[in-house]
């Protein structure tokens, strides 16, 4: 059993999406520990706001069978993989932690996962393991949260 820290991110049918990913998680892996959701620009092309949230679940599934898990659960809400690599989603779900492991694998799995530079990543993240240490840089996530560039921007909560 490991603990595995979550990214969640939509930006068609976004608040649908993300409740119904949240339910699958719950479904699956019982308690879900889940942050608010909040409005960020998409990055790397030009497109619609993400909303964009974070999940911790203890899993009994090792990293690659959780990974493999998630992408068919991004599958089953109509994931397109045919077109670019950043570009509209109707659900992403990544492993950013899972444990303190570090480690690169198969289906872009990489841990912990570089998008943490990303306001959209880890201020949900922070919000939820605010006393998690990245293994690779050793700072917990409020503190680098707090460090982060864009703290004091006000993006604001949503509900789902």
């Amino acid at each position: 059993m490991g603990r595995a820290y979550l990214s969640l991110g939509s930006n068609l049918d976004a608040e649908a999406h993300l409740r119904d990913a949240v339910a699958a998680l719950r479904a699956r892996f019982g308690e879900v520990q889940v942050s608010r959701a909040y409005r960020f620009p998409a990055v790397g092309f030009a497109g619609g706001d993400f909303l964009n949230a974070a999940a911790a679940i203890d899993s009994d599934l090792d990293p690659f069978a959780l990974n493999d898990w998630l992408h068919a659960l991004e599958d089953a809400h109509g994931r397109d993989r045919s077109g670019p690599r950043y570009g509209d989603r109707t659900l992403d779900i990544d492993i950013v932690f899972y444990d303190a492991l570090v480690l690169d694998g198969p289906g872009h799995l990489r841990l912990p996962r570089d998008e943490l530079r990303h306001a959209f990543v880890l201020k949900p993240l922070a919000e939820i393991a605010p006393g998690f240490v990245d293994p690779v840089s050793g700072c917990r996530l409020d503190a680098m949260w707090r460090a982060h560039p864009d703290h004091d921007v006000g993006f604001a909560p949503v509900a789902i």
